[in-house]
């Protein structure tokens, strides 16, 4: 693949960047303390467990202020990242439910920076936030009551041209951009913007792999895109390379963009019918390669040959669409913004085919060396979906495509499935 002129600016910015050496390149998941209620040190630990095994590095701990077992769950994540020689840091979330006294947030840093699992950069906590921009002087007093921090808040609500003006706060900043803000790719301008506004200061780079949340409780009805996303974005770190990369997200469900264990306990109510038995866990097969060439600043063997695939259950034209727009926002219908297809990305050390079927009629797809996607259309096809690579492996969807939706409503949020 040729690299234009930007793109191998943005490789050599990435890779000369002062701030964080590249074998000290992480990459954390988001994860949503406020769905936590009733864990146990055991859920924690299979969580722990499974990310690890994926290579992500740490939890990114959201936060609210005023969750009652928020300190009960606190306290359960880091005694079992302890345990497993894993890494958390607490992202407050200053975009809802209330507002932070300055004295929780000094408690909660002072209380777990002498942790083992506690992030550290330059020997002081790693904190960040979920917006909160109007906060924003409120952190020097919460440095020197903490013996300082490393700050890298999300304040995406700013944009890069925003943040040019708090620089002198922080240590660098967390996009929460992971998604095209209108219908169309997803490009690399505000990572690229971020990285020249902060300049020595440390990049976090957001990755999701979809988004579509229908709660009426939060006044929340949209989709994001691009459908192919997930792979879009992780070739996107490879190319800008940031300081560390937060996955949107372990446990979202009511956002779609979850990658960790379904927990049915922590679906909320109004979320479980797009999210409840929609396994996304396949997300996280392509995980060890891009970690590993991330960290690597070169593009690494497969560690694990084989395929994830994702796909809608319904044709979009059937059934109700919701009144679902593109974006919180927008005025485009998220039906004109998606397309009745299965995606498929392999994952080969060498070129291969990778055949695929909807309820045993499809076609075979030749994919080249390394990571590559391929994209099917329902064609009025409905039934089981399977996908079988040359060497044998093979999958099947958790869910059939069908030619009417079952509860008459189109579910954006797609099954993710993957090979054996």
């Amino acid at each position: 693949m040729r690299l234009s002129i930007a793109t191998a600016a943005a490789c050599l910015l990435g890779m000369l960047s002062t701030a964080m050496a590249s074998n000290e390149r992480k990459v954390f998941a988001h994860y949503m303390l406020g769905l936590t209620y009733g864990q146990t040190a055991s859920d924690w630990a299979l969580d722990i467990s499974t990310a690890k095994a994926a290579g992500i590095d740490g939890f990114a701990l959201n936060a609210g202020p005023n969750d009652s077992f928020g300190d009960q769950q606190l306290d359960l994540a880091y005694k079992a990242a302890e345990a497993a020689g894993f890494k958390v840091f607490v992202s407050f979330d200053m975009g809802c439910c209330g507002a932070w006294d300055i004295n929780k947030v000094v408690r909660w840093i002072n209380a777990y920076k002498g942790s083992t699992a506690q992030y550290k950069v330059n020997n002081v906590p790693f904190v960040s936030t979920f917006e909160g921009p109007t906060w924003a002087d409120q952190w020097a007093n919460v440095r020197s009551q903490t013996g300082g921090i490393y700050l890298v808040p999300d304040w995406s609500s700013l944009g890069p041209n925003g943040i040019a003006g708090q620089l002198g706060k922080i240590d660098g900043a967390f996009s929460w951009e992971a998604w095209a803000n209108t219908p169309g790719p997803k490009t690399t301008d505000a990572d690229r913007a971020y990285r020249s506004t902060l300049g020595s200061k440390s990049y976090m780079m957001g990755v999701a792999p979809f988004f579509y949340t229908n709660i009426a409780d939060y006044n929340k009805n949209w989709y994001w895109g691009p459908e192919t996303l997930w792979f879009d974005r992780w070739e996107q770190v490879l190319q800008i390379m940031p300081d560390f990369v937060q996955i949107i997200s372990w446990n979202d469900y009511g956002e779609s963009h979850y990658i960790g264990n379904s927990r049915e306990s922590s679906i909320i109510p109004q979320a479980k019918r797009y999210a409840s038995g929609i396994p996304h866990d396949g997300l996280r097969m392509v995980l060890p390669y891009y970690i590993a060439s991330y960290k690597a600043g070169a593009r690494v063997s497969i560690p694990n040959e084989g395929a994830v695939f994702w796909y809608r259950t319904s044709p979009k034209n059937a059934g109700n669409d919701g009144g679902t727009t593109y974006g919180p926002s927008g005025t485009t219908k998220a039906i004109d913004a998606i397309n009745d297809v299965v995606y498929v990305m392999t994952l080969s050390n060498t070129d291969t085919s990778v055949f695929v079927t909807i309820g045993g009629n499809g076609q075979q797809f030749q994919v080249k060396k390394g990571v590559d996607i391929v994209k099917m259309p329902f064609n009025s096809r409905t039934g089981q979906v399977r996908v079988v690579m040359q060497n044998g492996k093979n999958g099947v969807g958790a869910k059939d495509i069908v030619a009417y939706p079952v509860n008459g409503n189109v579910n954006f949020n797609p099954v993710v499935g993957q090979t054996n």
